[in-house]
């Protein structure tokens, strides 16, 4: 099947998910979409959240998907369950792949879980960890700073470094933590920041990898891999509704989607 992979974030970080996802599945096609004109979603009601997610994947069903994956946290967390019912395609969140790779990880049981303010509320992490390990410790942290940061395109490191340390510091209360979520797709972005804070005892992961493992895993499942070798079709197409600025800004510095097909897009 060579319909392409829809990718969903609320803007530009979901690039870290798809620069994975095109890693791990090169003779794939993919066509993300961020809605960076009404980012973030994470300090929102959750009936918008809701409101912007339906209105994006609407739009990316213009292009005839084969699967949806939700490179948003906060999305994941109040719309996941809502897309799986509704949508003909599988669809896939960022937040059981986070929680397993964390399980993988951890040796003292005790995993802290930062993102916005919507995903630590909903506690959509700590029920995943502890369905699959109920002896977990887990603590979440809300780091609403972040996001507006990294959509800002480039900042100043030291900066950015004390927004971190000042987000960060009641983890400073919790010693026993080994392993550390970055439960929004933004965070890998300022990952090296945030495990400088943290320090090097704490391993700091984000879902990226593992959600990666199990898109590869659904494809296989449903037969629903590209057959074709076309190597001319394998740039992705990246679609914002806010400026193209800072999506080439962190593109052209971070991923290696040198050649990708951008646009700026109106949800109607």
């Amino acid at each position: 099947m060579n319909q392409p992979i829809g990718v969903i974030d609320s803007g530009v970080g979901g690039l870290t998910v798809l620069h994975e996802l095109k890693r791990q599945l090169p003779k794939e096609r993919f066509v993300y979409l961020g809605d960076t004109l009404r980012c973030p979603y994470g300090s929102k009601e959750k009936e918008e959240v809701e409101q912007f997610t339906w209105d994006i994947v609407h739009y990316l069903l213009k292009f005839d998907i084969k699967m949806l994956v939700i490179a948003c946290n906060t999305a994941t967390a109040i719309v996941l369950e809502q897309l799986k019912q509704t949508l003909p395609i599988p669809v896939i969140g960022v937040i059981a792949p986070g929680a397993r790779a964390a399980i993988k990880a951890t040796q003292t049981n005790h995993v802290a879980i930062i993102g916005t303010q919507n995903t630590i509320d909903s506690q959509a992490y700590e029920k995943e960890l502890l369905s699959i390990k109920p002896d977990l410790e887990t603590y979440g942290v809300a780091c609403p700073k972040f996001v507006p940061l990294i959509e800002g395109g480039t900042f100043d490191r030291y900066d950015a470094y004390h927004i971190v340390e000042d987000s960060l510091i009641e983890l400073k209360e919790f010693p026993t933590i080994d392993t550390l979520i970055l439960g929004c797709t933004h965070y890998p972005i300022i990952q090296s920041i945030i495990e400088e804070v943290v320090g090097g005892q704490i391993t700091v992961l984000s879902s990226a990898l593992e959600t990666g493992f199990e898109v590869s895993s659904v494809l296989t499942y449903h037969s629903m891999q590209a057959t074709d070798d076309n190597i001319d079709r394998q740039d992705p197409i990246i679609l914002t509704t806010g400026s193209l600025h800072t999506f080439h800004q962190i593109k052209e510095e971070l991923f290696q989607f040198k050649s990708a097909q951008m646009a700026h897009i109106t949800l109607t």
